[in-house]
């Protein structure tokens, strides 16, 4: 069987080491690492884990911000995440016992205390990985808090008794978490394309658009306008909330382009020039964005591969599993397979990799054409390996093109059924990758032109792929008679193979 296309093009991820430094140094973090190690024995939370009122400014004041209203909200915002991520550790009160210096006061029988959490000595000796660990928990605190409902008439949804109306809400936390994901993922998606060229910021319109405006959709309609619009909205205010923590770099939409505070900006702003859509924000992952958004991608369950996590397995599971990757994140696993294999030495990777690339399965052209790939990076060492298989139907032919390229001169000529088993394997291999037309093209009336007669002798070949190869020829070949004659010699293989 063909190995299966992952859905997701491999990522290239920084070191867990730089990962690491990147979330001690996301400003949410930095907040809350400061705020864990300035908390003391009299500091009191509410009921909720929150930091009280009357210790805000002081909160705010630690951390360099003024002591205002705006002040005491990062103060809260850090508080939480400390809470959240284990940097703190907040303690109830015994039923009946009331905390030092209490008075018996209402409000001290909803307070608690705080002490320090187990995370937080790992922010100074704990490894890489312990760091992301605890940054993932943070940010998966902060993409709860981006998917919250927006409380702007909070009063209206509380009844008389007390209780909260949460129905009136019209809030649905699953399908805002998955319209987020959804986002990021798309984003996740546009970072990686083409080999990662696509690094840039995205505009705010396109990625609103992306998830709104269906695929088949010429002009969009007003409401379509309107909800994308809306989403824009809702994505600015959640990529402000999600940028301190280093996932994203964020320029947020411009506020004078909003009529009166509040009102939607106009979604015909996804066609706008250069210099006008990125008034309407710009937002693209950072290399930590990239780490944490692949990390909730694999516990969701989706294929997100990375480049590196074939570098311990053996050399069928790296053939396979390179098999439909872009050729630059092919080549740079390969190099981290090899450089793996030092120990054990070229030699021994070269048979390892040739062993892998046998087969008559349907994946096996596509598996020798990256072997050859491999073999290529393996350098001039790996020439013992290569020779010992010179007389194998299936890697003689690739053997023979690499001593060539390696400057071989005792090079013995390949059999004539060799030559054209090498002609088919080839073409299936490239067939299967699905690589750029014309060069697919070239190369099937590169191989045909080498030979005389080439296709009176190639329906004979006994390769599983041998009759789908020549019809390919036959709908690819830009000469109608080279065309005719390889639709025939497709016909002829059928018949000989009985199908």
């Amino acid at each position: 069987m063909s190995a299966e296309r992952p859905i997701l093009p491999p990522v290239r991820l920084h070191s867990e080491a730089e990962l690491a430094r990147d979330a001690l140094a996301a400003p949410l973090f930095v907040r809350a690492v400061k705020l864990a190690r300035w908390a003391g024995p009299d500091t009191r939370v509410g009921a909720g884990g929150e930091l009280v009122e009357a210790h805000l400014p002081a909160a705010a004041e630690h951390l360099g911000l003024p002591a205002d209203e705006e002040g005491a909200a990062y103060a809260s915002e850090a508080w939480r995440l400390a809470v959240d991520t284990g940097l703190l550790d907040v303690t109830d009160p015994e039923e009946g016992e009331l905390p030092d210096g209490a008075g018996g006061s209402e409000e001290a029988e909803t307070e608690g205390t705080v002490t320090a959490g187990e995370n937080l000595a790992l922010i100074t000796s704990g490894s890489p990985q312990d760091i992301l660990s605890i940054w993932l928990d943070g940010l998966d605190a902060v993409h709860a808090d981006a998917t919250a409902p927006v409380l702007d008439d909070f009063a209206d949804l509380v009844g008389e008794d007390g209780s909260i109306d949460f129905d009136a809400l019209d809030w649905d936390p699953e399908a805002e978490a998955e319209f987020l994901d959804g986002v990021l993922g798309n984003l996740y998606l546009l970072t990686l394309a083409d080999n990662g060229a696509g690094d840039g910021p995205v505009p705010l319109p396109a990625l609103a658009a992306s998830m709104i405006v269906p695929d088949d959709m010429g002009e969009p309609t007003d409401d379509i306008l309107e909800q994308v619009s809306e989403a824009m909205m809702r994505l600015d205010d959640q990529f402000r909330l999600l940028e301190p923590i280093g996932i994203v770099a964020y320029q947020p939409v411009d506020e004078a382009l909003m009529v009166e505070e509040g009102d939607p900006v106009d979604a015909s702003a996804a066609g706008a020039d250069e210099e006008d859509v990125t008034r309407y924000g710009m937002v693209k992952l950072t290399p930590l964005g990239l780490y944490g958004v692949r990390a909730r991608m694999l516990e969701a369950g989706v294929d997100a591969p990375a480049v590196g996590d074939l570098a311990d397995k053996g050399a069928d599971t790296l053939l396979d599993g390179i098999a439909h990757y872009p050729e630059l994140a092919a080549r740079a696993e390969i190099q981290l397979w090899l450089a793996g294999r030092g120990s054990q030495g070229a030699v021994a990777a070269a048979a390892e990799l040739l062993a892998a690339a046998r087969g008559t399965d349907e994946g096996a052209p596509l598996r020798r054409l990256h072997c050859q790939q491999a073999l290529a990076l393996a350098g001039a060492e790996a020439e013992p390996a290569v020779r010992a298989v010179l007389g194998d139907q299936e890697l003689g032919g690739l053997a023979r093109v690499w001593l060539a390229e390696h400057g071989a001169t005792d090079v013995p000529p390949p059999p004539e059924a060799m030559i054209f088993w090498l002609a088919i394997d080839t073409i299936a291999a490239q067939l299967d990758a699905e690589g750029e037309l014309d060069e697919l093209q070239g190369l099937v009336e590169g191989l045909s032109a080498q030979h005389s007669g080439f296709f009176d002798e190639v329906w004979r070949v006994d390769h599983p792929a041998t009759a789908d190869v020549l019809e390919a020829m036959g709908r690819l070949h830009s000469d109608k008679k080279a065309a005719k004659e390889a639709r025939k010699a497709a016909f002829k293989a059928r018949s000989r193979a009985g199908g």
